[in-house]
C-alpha cells in the first residue's frame, strides 16, 4: 500500500503493522500504556507552521501551527507513555524565532528526562540551530548541508522611482525607524545603518551562542565549521561537529533502537485529532467524497516485475508534474526512496527495472536516489532501461543498476557537474537598484546577488564541485567496471549505440527488453509489471488540475503563462525538449553545484 505518512512508507521493517493505518493516525503503531518496549513519538515539520489557524480549520484538528507543536512537546513532556521524541524536518523553513520557541520546548522535554532526536534529508542554517536543542542530529546518508552564515540584501529604490518618473514623499518619525528609506534614498542612512548592523550583530552572536552551547563547539571550532559548511556533505557536517550521525532512513528505526538500547513502538502525530466535519477552507474537501478519494493503492498478489520511473529533472523532496517554467517534469528524491522501499517490503516483487529519462538535476537528490537504488540492489535484482535520456544525474543513478538497457538514439552520459550563481549587479545598475549588503561569517556573501566572485571565491566553489566530481566518477567507476573515464567523462554526450561499445551500458532494447529479460534470468514465467511511484489519487488530480485556479485573485504573467506561449510559439515538442533544461538550471537558486545536462536537442 501506497501513500502512507512517512513512517508506513519508509520503514520496511514496521511495515506490516501499518498497512491499514490512516495518514495522521497509525493505531498499530502506538504505544499502550505498560507496554513492553519504550514509544517514541514522531513529529514531522513540514514547511513553516503557521503562527494561528485560519478559516475553518477549526472544525478540524487545525493542521500544523507552531502553538501545536509547542503544546505537543509540552504533552510529550509530562506523559508517561514516551520515553522520547523524533523530529523530522521535512523541506522545512523555519523561522530563527520559531526554532527558539520549539527549542524551549525541547529543552523542556530533555529537562523531564526524555530524549529528543532531530532527523532531516538536508539541513540549513535554522535547521542546524533547531539541532543545537536536541540530543542528537541526525542526517540521511547523501544529504547536504549548508551553513554559509547569516546574510542580508536591502534594495534602496529612490533613483528607479525617479527614473519611471515616480518620487515617493513618505514621512518618518524617529531617525533610526528606516521604514521609508527603501523608497526614498539610494543608500541607508547613517542610523539605519547602524540600527540594521546592530541587529545583524546580535543576531549573528545569538546564534553562535546557541550553537556553541547546544554542539560544545568553542569560538575556532565554529569558525572552521562555518568555513567548511557553506555547503558539504553530511560527513563533511559530521567532521566537524554540527551533525552526529549520518543514517539512512530506512534504518533510523534500527539507529535509534540502538541508542535506546532495546525495541522501540513508534508512535506517528501521538495527539491527532479525528476532523469532525469536513474543511470547507479546502475547496476539494467535498470532492473526496465521491468515492475512495484517498491515497492510491498498488495491490500485488501475484509475482511481479516492478518498473521503477525516474523521469524529469532531479531535484530534493517530492516529485512534480510541472516545473518553474510550467512545463515538463520534476522527479523528487523523497518520492522516489519511498517508492523503493515500497518495492523493497513486496515479497511478490521479484525483479525491479528502474527506467530513467532525466537530463540531471541536483546533485544531492542524485546521491540520495544513487544509494536507495543500492540499498535496493541488497533486496532484489535491479536492472536500467534508458528511454530518451540518462544524462548527468540521470546516468549518476543508472550506475547504481546491475544491467543497463540502451535504445539506440538513448542520449547518456554528461558525466560533470556545473555549478555557479546569477551575478546581478549589473542589471542592478541599469535599473538603478542600489544593493548594501551585511554579511556575518567567513562564506556568508559568497552567494549575494549582486557581486561577481573573485578568483579565491572561483576557486572554492571549483573544489567543492571537484568533490562531487570525484563521487559521481567513483560512482561510475564502481557500477560500471571497464569503462575507461578518459573517453566518456568531462560531460561527453553518447548515444546508445556507441555506449554499449564504450561500457557505458550493456544491451540495446527498450522497457519491454528489459523486464522480459529479467523475468526470465529469474525464470518467472507467468508475472505482472506494477509501476512505481503509485499514481496519484483522484483528488490530487482534480487539485494539480486546477491548482493554478484555485485561490489566484487575479491572472497574472509569469514564467507559466509565459510557457504556454512559447509553446504555441514554437511548438509542443520543441518547448518540452527546452523546458527541463530551464526547470534545471532554476535549481541553482537553492543548490549551487549540480548534475544536469542542458536537454535542447531535439529531433524530428
Amino acid at each position: 500500500m501506497l501513500g502512507q505518512n512517512w513512517i508506513g512508507s519508509s520503514l520496511g521493517r514496521l511495515a506490516g503493522a501499518i498497512g491499514a493505518c490512516s495518514i495522521t493516525v497509525c493505531p498499530a503503531l502506538a504505544g499502550a500504556a505498560g507496554s513492553a518496549s519504550p514509544s517514541v513519538a514522531v513529529i514531522e515539520i513540514e514547511g513553516s507552521p503557521a503562527e494561528v489557524e485560519v478559516g475553518f480549520t477549526w472544525l478540524g484538528d487545525g493542521g500544523q501551527t507552531l502553538l501545536g507543536l509547542v503544546e505537543t512537546l509540552d504533552t510529550l513532556a509530562v506523559d508517561d507513555e514516551f520515553s522520547g521524541v523524533l523530529i523530522r524536518l521535512k523541506d522545512s523553513t523555519l523561522g530563527y524565532t520559531q526554532v527558539e520557541e520549539l527549542g524551549a520546548a525541547i529543552k523542556r522535554v530533555r529537562d523531564a528526562g526524555k530524549r529528543v532526536d532531530l532527523f532531516a534529508e538536508g539541513y540549513a542554517t535554522t535547521d542546524l540551530l533547531l539541532g543545537a536543542h536536541a540530543d542528537s542530529v541526525l542526517i540521511q546518508r547523501g544529504g547536504g548541508v549548508s551553513f554559509p552564515g547569516l546574510y542580508m540584501e536591502e534594495m534602496f529604490l529612490a533613483d528607479t522611482l525617479s527614473w519611471v518618473g515616480v518620487k515617493a514623499q513618505l514621512v518618518q518619525v524617529g531617525d533610526y525607524k528606516g521604514a521609508n528609506e527603501q523608497m526614498t534614498r539610494s543608500s541607508p542612512s547613517p542610523e539605519w545603518n547602524e540600527n540594521i548592523s546592530s541587529l545583524l550583530d546580535a543576531m549573528y552572536e545569538n546564534m553562535r551562542s546557541d550553537l556553541k552551547g547546544g554542539r560544545g563547539l568553542s569560538d575556532s571550532e565554529l569558525d572552521n565549521a562555518m568555513r567548511e559548511t557553506w555547503m558539504a556533505s553530511g560527513a563533511e557536517a559530521v567532521e566537524v561537529g554540527l551533525i552526529d550521525t549520518e543514517v539512512d532512513l530506512p534504518v533510523l528505526p534500527d539507529h535509534l533502537e540502538t541508542v535506546y538500547g532495546g525495541d522501540i513502538t513508534f508512535v506517528n502525530d501521538p495527539y491527532a485529532v479525528a476532523s469532525l466535519g469536513p474543511d470547507f477552507s479546502n475547496p476539494f474537501a467535498l470532492l473526496s467524497q465521491l468515492g475512495d478519494a484517498g491515497s492510491a493503492r498498488i495491490d500485488i498478489d501475484h509475482p511481479t516485475i516492478a518498473v521503477l520511473h525516474i523521469n524529469g529533472t532531479i531535484m530534493d523532496g517530492e516529485s512534480s508534474s510541472g516545473g518553474l517554467f510550467g512545463g515538463g517534469t520534476t522527479v523528487g528524491s523523497r518520492t522516489i526512496r519511498n517508492a523503493i522501499e515500497d518495492i523493497r517490503r513486496e515479497p511478490l516483487v521479484k525483479g525491479v527495472v528502474v527506467r530513467i529519462d532525466s537530463p540531471g538535476g541536483s546533485a544531492i537528490a542524485s546521491e540520495v536516489m544513487w544509494q536507495g537504488v543500492q540499498r535496493l540492489r541488497e533486496e532484489k535484482p535491479v536492472w536500467v532501461s534508458v528511454g530518451g535520456m540518462a544524462a548527468s544525474g540521470g546516468y549518476y543513478i543508472l550506475s547504481a543498476g546491475e544491467k543497463v538497457f540502451v535504445n539506440p538514439s538513448s542520449v547518456v552520459g554528461s558525466i560533470g557537474v556545473v555549478g555557479g550563481k546569477y551575478s546581478l549587479g549589473e542589471l542592478y545598475d541599469k535599473a538603478q537598484i542600489k544593493i548594501v549588503e551585511r554579511a556575518r561569517g567567513p562564506m556568508a556573501g559568497l552567494f549575494g546577488s549582486a557581486d561577481e566572485w573573485d578568483a579565491a571565491e572561483i576557486a572554492a566553489v571549483r573544489e567543492q564541485m571537484k568533490e562531487t566530481y570525484d563521487l559521481f566518477t567513483a560512482r561510475v567507476t564502481a557500477g560500471r567496471p571497464g569503462i575507461d573515464l578518459s573517453k566518456t567523462a568531462e560531460g561527453r554526450l553518447f548515444v546508445g549505440s556507441d555506449a554499449v561499445g564504450l561500457k557505458m551500458a550493456d544491451e540495446i532494447g527498450g522497457l519491454d527488453d528489459a523486464v522480459n529479460e529479467l523475468a526470465y534470468e529469474l525464470d518467472v514465467a507467468d508475472f505482472d509489471v506494477v509501476h512505481f511511484p503509485a499514481p496519484p489519487s483522484f483528488d490530487q488530480v482534480i487539485e494539480e488540475m486546477l491548482g493554478g485556479l484555485v485561490g489566484s485573485p487575479k491572472v497574472g504573467i509569469g514564467p507559466a503563462s509565459l510557457g504556454a506561449a512559447l509553446k504555441g510559439l514554437i511548438g509542443e515538442d520543441r518547448y518540452s525538449a527546452a523546458v527541463d533544461t530551464l526547470n534545471g538550471i532554476s535549481l541553482l537558486k537553492n543548490e549551487p553545484v549540480l548534475l544536469v545536462n542542458p536537454r535542447t536537442l531535439f529531433f524530428k
